[in-house]
């Protein structure tokens, strides 16, 4: 079965910090430009940050800049999404999405998720920031 699965969330305190994971199965993360996107009640899903397949080039969104890193492993076909400084803002549901490497750049990918027709989807996990 070809799938992305995310794990990593869980409720955290502000100003703590979560790592999340996005594994893929059934398929290679090599020829894929990977992103993260959340979606929080009454939003719209938003680009949090993107990598190219290589892990060559990188982007993030405005309100994680600093904060968030993005990387991966091409080893263990898994993409990590490092999230420091929570606030209570970044709760969301996170995603992860796979698209075919050369398909577009990861800053247009990050600015403009309902554009772009996605390869695969993750099931979501939940980040919840709360005292």
């Amino acid at each position: 079965q070809l799938q992305l699965v995310e794990s990593g969330g869980g409720l955290v305190q502000p100003g703590g910090s979560l790592r999340l994971s996005c594994a893929a199965s059934g398929f290679t993360l090599d020829y894929y430009d990977i992103g993260w996107f959340r979606q929080a009640p009454g939003k719209e899903r938003e680009g949090v940050s993107c990598i190219s397949s290589s892990g060559g080039s990188t982007n993030y969104g405005d309100s994680v800049k600093g904060r968030f890193a993005i990387s991966r492993d091409n080893a263990k076909n898994t993409v990590y999404l490092q999230m420091n400084s929570l606030k209570p803002e970044d709760t969301a549901v996170y995603y992860c999405a796979a698209l075919r490497r050369g398909s577009t750049t990861v800053q247009f990918m990050c600015a403009a998720p309902r554009l772009i027709e996605y390869d695969y989807w993750g099931q979501g996990t939940q980040v919840t920031v709360s005292s």
